[in-house]
């Protein structure tokens, strides 16, 4: 079986003021990386556009009808303070969707060994009834929600290594014990959320906090002690990976001080979960990572130890 990656145009046209750190260019820096010779088995799909009710998964009809008012006909809407919307964002944001379920969907049936989904906007900064952190929609709660909904996962951990707290994420899953999510992030940084302390109403969040300036030991030693011991106690029959690749060294938006091959590390020991509970089963979508360089060869390893599954 091959690794699938969904993809697709239109995430190029959600548009977003000059300056700003989500752009464009960052699905075109990991699609030049992809030309290599060695992704040449990688199995690349058009991401299909979801539907409005997959975001009823996991936020109410009043956060879904918010976000289709703020889509402007013309130009930039910038609706929250890092948040901004362009005429063909929505359409993004629910095709984002679409891959993330699409994913979900082929790894479940046995015909995708794993998946990524190189989509934007990101998704794990969204709460339940708010988008922020560039994020419009919680892609991977979503995912996750169709994972149970669909093909009776009951045991889905969802780890989130982007350097930015997925606050979004444990917001929608602080009092559900059948969904284990695990975090590791800076702190202090944006959006302040992420402390040991919150752990959800049944020890079901893990956060493993970071301090400025941790490099590869720190982030290796709390991946290994928080994370991996939490999922090996969980037994996850799904793995979902929201992969930010902003930890790396050269980031403009944080000080955690990666190099690509922590990434590649983290997904091998999460491969490994997966092969003990999982069916093998792991679908990963891209969240956070500013610095084209950066993601590109964070992005490239992650994939293909992915290929390698």
């Amino acid at each position: 079986m091959a690794t699938f990656l969904y993809e697709n145009p239109v995430f190029l046209e959600h548009k977003v003021p000059e300056g700003h750190p989500e752009r464009p260019d960052r699905l075109r820096a990991l699609n030049l990386a992809l030309e290599h010779p060695n992704f040449a088995e990688l199995k690349r799909i058009k991401a299909p556009r979801g539907s409005e009710e997959l975001v009823l998964l996991a936020h109410p009809e009043d956060h879904l009808r918010s976000i289709v008012r703020e889509i402007p006909e013309e130009d930039i809407n910038q609706f929250e303070a890092d948040t901004c919307a362009s005429p063909q964002s929505l359409v993004a944001a629910l095709t984002a969707i679409g891959g993330a379920v699409a994913a979900v969907d082929a790894v479940f049936t046995g015909e995708a060994n794993n998946a990524f989904v190189a989509a934007r906007p990101p998704g794990h900064h969204a709460e339940k009834m708010k988008a922020m952190g560039f994020c419009f929609f919680n892609t991977i709660a979503i995912a996750a929600r169709h994972a149970q909904k669909a093909h009776g996962a009951e045991r889905v951990a969802i780890v989130d290594w982007d350097v930015h707290h997925g606050n979004g994420t444990q917001d929608i899953f602080w009092d559900d014990p059948s969904v284990l999510f695990c975090s590791t992030h800076q702190m202090p940084l944006y959006p302040g959320t992420g402390a040991k302390d919150e752990t959800g109403v049944d020890d079901n969040i893990v956060n493993a906090p970071l301090s400025p300036n941790s490099g590869s030991e720190h982030f290796r030693d709390a991946f290994r002690s928080r994370v991996l011991s939490a999922l090996d106690d969980f037994r996850p029959d799904f793995v979902l990976i929201s992969a930010g690749f902003d930890a790396h060294h050269r980031d403009p938006l944080a000080q955690i001080n990666l190099v690509a091959e922590d990434f590649d590390w983290a997904t091998g020991r999460l491969m490994e979960v997966a092969s003990r509970s999982a069916g093998n089963r792991i679908v990963s979508l891209l969240e956070g990572g500013y610095d084209l360089q950066g993601l590109a060869e964070s992005a490239g390893m992650h994939i293909m130890r992915l290929m390698r599954g």
